[in-house]
Parts: C-alpha cells; structure tokens; sequence
C-alpha cells in the first residue's frame, strides 16, 4: 500500500518489493538497473524511452510506470546480447 511521497510500495501481505518508489529520480531508476545516468538521457534523446515528467526544478520525475516500462526495455536489451 502507498502511504506519502517517498514512501515504499509493498504488497499486500506486507513484503516489501525491490524497493521502487512512487517517484524515482535518474539516478534512482539507473542505480535499480545497474546502468548511468547518461544511458537513462540517451534511450530518452533517442526516443527508445518516453520521456518522463519533470519537477518545478526541472528535474526528471520518474512514475512506477515509467520504471516498468524502462525495465522491459532493459531486459530486452539483456536478452539479446
């Protein structure tokens, strides 16, 4: 259950996921997939990610859907080489 801004998602009978948050920033989204910041901005200026939405300050925002979605394309990348 969802409980604030930066709090952990967990499943219903209380075990807590991979530690993904609502809102993640690149270096959060990048440190779960072992991958640089750079490469996240790349996949983004390249069009293979959808852009995220940004804060007041400019910075990337990253939604649980938006990590989803980023983690099905790294592990297709994974799978192939």
């Amino acid at each position: 259950m969802y409980n604030g801004g930066n709090a952990r998602l967990k499943y219903i009978d209380g075990k807590e996921d991979i530690g993904v948050k609502k809102r993640m920033t690149i270096s959060e989204v990048a440190s779960h997939l072992g991958i640089s910041t750079k490469t996240l901005a790349r996949w983004e200026k390249m069009g293979k990610i959808r852009k995220p939405k940004r804060d007041w300050r400019g910075w990337r925002v990253y939604e649980e859907a938006d990590f989803s979605e980023i983690k099905r394309f790294h592990e297709t990348l994974v799978e192939v080489t």
